[in-house]
């Protein structure tokens, strides 16, 4: 005979599956130290992103060297929580190798994604591991479903999109995307794009785009000389908490918060909150909003993008009250309480190696033991069966359920139920075996253009006003290219180009939403109307609507170009040129192949905001003039432009400058040169273009191209 034993833990969490509703969007969480991963997972996250230590852009976090990286996917795994990587920096020519070896140890550990913010190394992640998932980083700056269609073809089944989505606009993209669409919820706010920002690397010489942002938005600021200095460019910190019923209501996957540089106590108190407004599909009420603040703030939350109430509103700064606030409210953490439950079927019999099945957290393993023997004197009970193996302290799980096929008469020792039920619960925790990388990876790696010998021999230029593109102008560039709105208001520019058997191009906006596509594409289709045949794109996003229109498509610096392999990707894309990111040096110009173009002149963009911070600071009538800057500490004066509606460009304070350095851009085989003119009179345009042409030194200050 046998006996069966039934027994259920009342003293247990509910499990991840029986909580969450099937369109409940997953809760990802920021871990940026082992603590935090704790944190995290006590908080109730779905799926936690954490950066290695190499390649991630919050270089400046605790991170996680290998071992603790495995240590902290086979923590996560054994509660159900999944685990992303962050390789979200782009990556030189030199440093492919090393990046494509991270990526393997990521899929050899077991990560379930890895999110990636560089063309190329994703490109290459693809054929090498077509397992491996991948997520587009919100450093790709899609801000419309068409990127991702590009991104899908790259292999991405989930994109970051930008912060400054309005909720119309995200709900647009959700319906039309054909990849899952992961959106910010919670944390701190970069003023500018994410992806498109550079103020930190040409003005303090650490890039952004590499993980080393030195914040320049949090210093203060003055409009004009003698004006009170303010903080213009530090948003308040993000938080959708009060409008979760909408947000579930736009079908986006994944629900991000911000803080991987924050500390355990804010994961938990954030995380723990977000999972009950979730499970319980309600705002926040006021008390949870001042619990949100008082984890961290500065000087309150904004939800001006989500709502699209840009302005003054939403700056905000980290006051001594706020710190004060915040260091009182922490809460207590010392370790996770939280438990899984565990399913167990166990079958002891005589001469039969003990056989125990085990399930939780959506896992099932079945591990054998020892051998029983027929009972001498006192058999095995069902009681101690109960009592060892309900012995799981210091393990995630509690036993919720077990059936124990117990034969009569057997006898078993303590110490080899024991084993048993510990060689359980690692099989539990292990890592399951990665599926086989395919013998012939997919889809075949777009192959860079062979060599640099015949590099483009253009010039290029780009022009902030239509007046600025004078007949010296015309005759020296190869292109000249005006942002769209404007060109299709230039008419006569477009017969004076063709005079001189010269193509303009058009600049299309830097952001380009869902709600903005039909009426881009209208303009576009007004300058094609006009002859004009050629496009600067830079984003992905915008891709497709150059092609549709049979324009010959060249890449803007804001693809973020560092490396051969990104260049190919985009040629392989259809992009007949591409300008390279700005952060280069020459050495690294050098080394990419393909047909690129390097900026040689003018005052590079810092910044895209989506508000019009001119507006904010001065007048319409001061941003249509053009007279509007920024000022710093040090009295350093930052020009601020208008980009495509309304949105604020901020310039360099001092443009890059080559004309001098003629025989270092030979060296380099700097062939395809691009100019920028930003706040010049067209007086001042032609006399750049003759110091060019005399080789002539600078006679103000300037930003130099590094070597």
């Amino acid at each position: 005979m046998s006996d069966t034993l039934r027994v259920a833990s009342p003293n247990t969490i509910v499990s991840d599956a029986e909580r969450s509703a099937p369109q409940l969007p997953e809760l990802l969480c920021p871990v940026g130290s082992p603590f935090a991963l704790d944190a995290a997972i006590e908080g109730g996250a779905d799926a936690l992103y954490l950066g290695g230590s190499t390649f991630n852009a919050r270089m400046n976090a605790a991170n996680f060297d290998d071992g603790q990286l495995k240590d902290a996917v086979r923590r996560a795994h054994a509660y159900g929580v999944k685990v992303y990587q962050t390789m979200n920096t782009l990556v030189y020519d030199r440093e492919r190798k090393e990046y494509l070896r991270a990526a393997e140890m990521a899929a050899k550990i077991g990560v379930d994604a890895l999110i990636l913010a560089d063309l190329g190394g994703a490109a290459e992640i693809h054929r090498a591991l077509p397992e491996l998932t991948l997520h587009a980083s919100t450093q790709m700056s899609a801000h419309n479903a068409d990127a991702g269609f590009r991104l899908a073809e790259l292999g991405f089944s989930r994109m970051v999109v930008a912060r400054e989505l309005c909720r119309e606009d995200l709900t647009r993209i959700v319906a039309r995307s054909p990849i899952e669409i992961e959106a910010f919820i919670h944390g701190a706010l970069c003023v500018c794009h994410s992806g498109q920002c550079l103020f930190s690397s040409l003005v303090g010489g650490r890039s952004g785009n590499r993980g080393e942002c030195a914040q320049p938005c949090r210093l203060p600021y003055r409009a004009a000389a003698g004006s009170k200095e303010s903080y213009p460019l530090s948003l308040k910190d993000l938080s959708l908490a009060a409008h979760v019923p909408a947000l579930l209501e736009t079908g986006v996957a994944s629900l991000k918060i911000e803080g991987r540089m924050k500390s355990p106590a804010y994961v938990l108190t954030v995380t723990r909150i977000w999972r009950r407004l979730l499970d319980e599909r309600r705002a926040a009420t006021e008390d949870e909003m001042r619990a949100l603040a008082d984890a961290f703030s500065r000087g309150g939350f904004t939800d001006g993008y989500f709502t699209r109430r840009l302005g003054h509103s939403m700056l905000g700064v980290r006051s001594a009250q706020d710190k004060m606030q915040s260091a009182q409210s922490a809460p207590a953490f010392d370790k996770i309480t939280r438990t899984v439950p565990m399913e167990l079927s166990v079958s002891i019999r005589a001469r039969v190696p003990m056989c125990a099945t085990a399930s939780a957290a959506g896992r099932t393993v079945t591990v054998t033991g020892a051998v029983p023997e027929v009972a001498r004197t006192a058999p095995t009970t069902k009681e101690l069966l109960l009592r060892q193996f309900s012995k799981l302290g210091g393990t995630p799980y509690t036993l919720h359920h077990a059936e124990f096929d117990l034969e009569d008469g057997v006898m078993v020792p303590v110490g080899a139920l024991n084993e048993l039920r510990r060689a359980t619960v690692d099989a539990l925790m292990a890592e399951p075996p990665r599926p086989a990388t395919p013998a012939t990876p997919t889809p075949p790696l777009p192959q860079p253009t062979q060599g640099r010998a015949d590099v483009l021999q253009e010039r290029t230029a780009r022009f902030a006003r239509a007046a600025q593109i004078t007949d010296h102008a015309l005759h020296t560039f190869d292109i000249c290219y005006l942002p769209l709105h404007l060109l299709i208001a230039s008419p006569d520019l477009i017969g004076r180009a063709e005079a001189v058997g010269k193509p303009l191009g058009v600049l299309l906006p830097e952001v380009i939403t869902e709600c903005e596509l039909p009426i881009v594409a209208a303009m576009l289709d007004k300058a094609r109307a006009l002859g004009v045949c050629r496009a600067m794109v830079g984003n992905l996003g915008h891709l497709h609507l150059a092609q549709e229109r049979g324009m010959i498509a060249d890449g803007d610096f804001r693809l973020n170009v560092t490396n051969t392999q990104s260049a190919a990707v985009l040629h392989d894309m259809g992009l007949s040129t591409l300008l390279l990111s700005p952060e280069l040096t020459l050495p690294q110009i050098r080394d990419i192949r393909g047909a690129v173009r390097t900026i040689v002149y003018g005052r590079i963009p810092l910044m895209i905001l989506e508000k019009c911070a001119t507006h904010e600071l001065y007048s319409c009538k001061v941003c249509d003039a053009g007279d509007a800057v920024l000022i710093d500490r040090r009295g350093v004066q930052f020009p601020l432009g208008r980009a495509y509606d309304h949105r604020t460009l901020i310039y360099n304070s001092t443009p890059t400058y080559m004309a001098d350095r003629a025989d270092a851009m030979e060296k380099y085989r700097i062939g395809g040169q691009h100019f920028l003119f930003t706040t010049e009179t067209p007086g001042e345009v032609d006399a750049i273009l003759r110091a060019y042409e005399k080789k002539a030194p600078a006679t103000v200050p300037i930003r130099r191209i590094g070597i």
